[in-house]
């Protein structure tokens, strides 16, 4: 399938049908020079993209020296014949042989270095990095480094490869055969321009361009950036991340609005969802689950906003935040029995604070024989159980109609026969069906809310009833709410950028008309290290935690009280 839009009237047809005898001379007399570029190369190693910007340098640099030079589709037409002859000498090895034989070849000069030194071969390292298998992986997942001359490059060649691209035809190709035909496109463009790049710049450019074209254009390399847990786009040429709890400004920029606008568009269409001055305001996620929330003019002024958090490739468990010092050990610990007992748990927290990271790692508590339902604005919990029901909102259309909230999908969930019921984020009404689904016999439900402390969560449930439109006592609101929900665990994002789940405090019933509740754990700020890091240590209360009788019915009393 051709990709040059412009190589598809009549004349193009023509010079398509012609015989490639003429170019045969060609093709001989480039055959040794080829041979002598590629000498010395692991060639069955090299992808065809690769093969073709190589070859295409040579084929260039040779035609613009002769007089009688070639047109472009007779260039191309050379470039493919070449490459094909390249892999008719030399067959390309599949991902899966190569790396097999690397690590066969690496495991082999290790044994060989084990005898030589008397160490053992199959014993542990003690660094990943000293792994030769580690070592073979890295290399062959190596990326091209995008730097500021593969950018200028590309933005110089851009306008003049998209004209030459039919995309339609290009939308339909497979992402390899795509990267072939765009870097001979590109190839060529580059000759014209006199832009000289060597091999690996070339393909850089190329996946630039298959960025524009298939991601999500400058995004991409922050997306695969695990260091980056944030990316926050203010308009075309502001993208801030943040990395290790801290913001920063990053240097990726778009081309302009209508770039950026583009983008969120493309994000929005893979989950079914539009944005345009009608819909400017959109919750999205992208297809690894990265959370999306985008905002287009007429709301954005300074041009359209896109906000990411990104989804965390590794999951991480309460034993993991405690090595991390998020909580400590014994927290970690009354966490686990809390949710093995079936509690009634609300994570509280401030934005990006790791409310839904905690859900998480509270979650893989549950039993996998346990039928669980999330119920979620955008999908972006990771249960690993293998009997879970994902439910997600859906907005309304255009014509207002359609709309499906948090609130009908609790009440739906009721009769789906849920062992546990998990909110990605209580925000309104659906907090009343939420307390009658915990009182009612689905014990061990999770959820998150926005609070800054554990009294302020209370004080927000209170208030969210009220949103639902249901007027009844405050005593009475109060009493289904001490009834309903039995701890919460308040987590901050600290001024150094640390997580550190502050409090755990447990609901003990209600005096008059208060709700009565004693913390169970709590983190006592002591002051700040040389480093910039807050210092502090996580204080136990020492009490008697209300539900250890509930505890004792699983037999993790005692292990509680030593928790304590």
């Amino acid at each position: 399938m051709s990709l040059f839009a412009q190589r598809q009237n009549t004349k193009a047809g023509k010079a398509r049908s012609a015989s490639l005898s003429n170019l045969t001379p060609y093709v001989e007399q480039l055959k040794p020079k080829v041979a002598a570029c590629l000498q010395g190369l692991e060639v069955s190693q090299l992808s065809r993209p690769e093969l073709g910007l190589r070859l295409g340098q040579l084929v260039s640099a040779e035609l613009d020296n002769q007089p009688n030079s070639l047109n472009l589709l007779e260039r191309r037409t050379l470039l493919t014949e070449l490459i094909n002859w390249v892999s008719a000498q030399y067959p390309r090895q599949s991902a899966a042989t190569r790396q097999a034989e690397e690590r066969a070849a690496a495991k082999s000069e290790a044994s060989r270095q084990a005898n030589a030194s008397g160490s053992d071969p199959e014993a542990p390292h003690s660094a990943k990095h000293d792994d030769p298998f580690y070592v073979a992986e890295t290399r062959l997942e190596t990326k091209v480094q995008i730097t500021d001359t593969i950018e200028s490059a590309k933005d110089a060649v851009h306008a003049k490869v998209m004209e030459r691209l039919d995309v339609s035809a290009a939308s339909q190709l497979p992402r390899e055969e795509l990267s072939s035909q765009l870097g001979e496109i590109v190839s060529e463009v580059l000759a014209e321009e006199k832009i000289r790049l060597n091999g690996p710049e070339q393909l850089g450019v190329v996946e630039l361009m298959l960025a524009d074209m298939l991601g999500l254009g400058p995004l991409e390399p922050l997306l695969s950036d695990e260091k980056i847990t944030d990316i926050m786009v203010n308009g075309p040429f502001q993208v801030y991340v943040e990395r290790g709890g801290k913001l920063e400004l990053s240097d990726v920029k778009f081309r302009d609005n209508d770039h950026v606008v583009n983008i969120a568009r493309r994000i929005v269409a893979q989950i079914g969802r539009r944005v345009d001055e009608t819909v400017p305001l959109v919750d999205a996620r992208l297809l690894d689950g990265s959370r999306v929330n985008i905002v287009i003019p007429p709301l954005a002024i300074d041009g359209a906003s896109i906000s990411i958090r990104k989804f965390a490739k590794k999951g991480i468990t309460l034993d993991v935040m405690a090595r991390q010092n998020n909580l400590s050990e014994k927290m970690a610990m009354v966490l686990k029995i809390a949710a093995r007992s079936r509690l009634n748990i609300l994570i509280s927290g401030g934005t990006g604070s790791g409310k839904t990271t905690l859900l998480n790692a509270l979650s893989q508590m549950i039993d996998p024989g346990e039928r669980i339902v999330t119920i979620e604005d955008a999908a972006e919990l990771q249960l690993q159980q293998p009997h879970v029901v994902r439910l997600e909102t859906r907005p309304a259309n255009l014509e207002g109609d359609g709309a499906i909230d948090m609130r009908d999908l609790v009440k739906n969930t009721l009769r789906m026969r849920p062992d546990r019921i998990i909110l990605g984020e209580v925000r309104g009404g659906e907090a009343v069906d939420m307390l009658q689904a915990m009182n009612t016999g689905h014990d061990g439900s999770l959820g998150t809310l926005h609070a800054n402390r554990p009294r302020e969560a209370l004080t927000r449930l209170e208030n969210m009833i009220g949103l639902a439109g249901i007027s009844l006592p405050a005593k009475a609101v109060r009493t289904q709410i001490a009834d309903a929900v039995h701890l919460i665990v308040q987590i901050s994002r600290m001024r150094d950028g640390m997580r550190r789940v502050t409090h755990i405090t447990e609901i003990v019933g209600m005096e008059g008309e208060i709700i009565t509740t004693q913390d169970l754990y709590t983190f006592e700020f002591e002051g700040e290290g040389a480093d910039g890091k807050l210092q502090g240590s996580f204080k136990s209360s020492g009490l008697r935690p209300f539900f250890a009788s509930k505890a004792a019915y699983f037999g993790l009393e005692q292990r509680l009280l030593e928790a304590m």
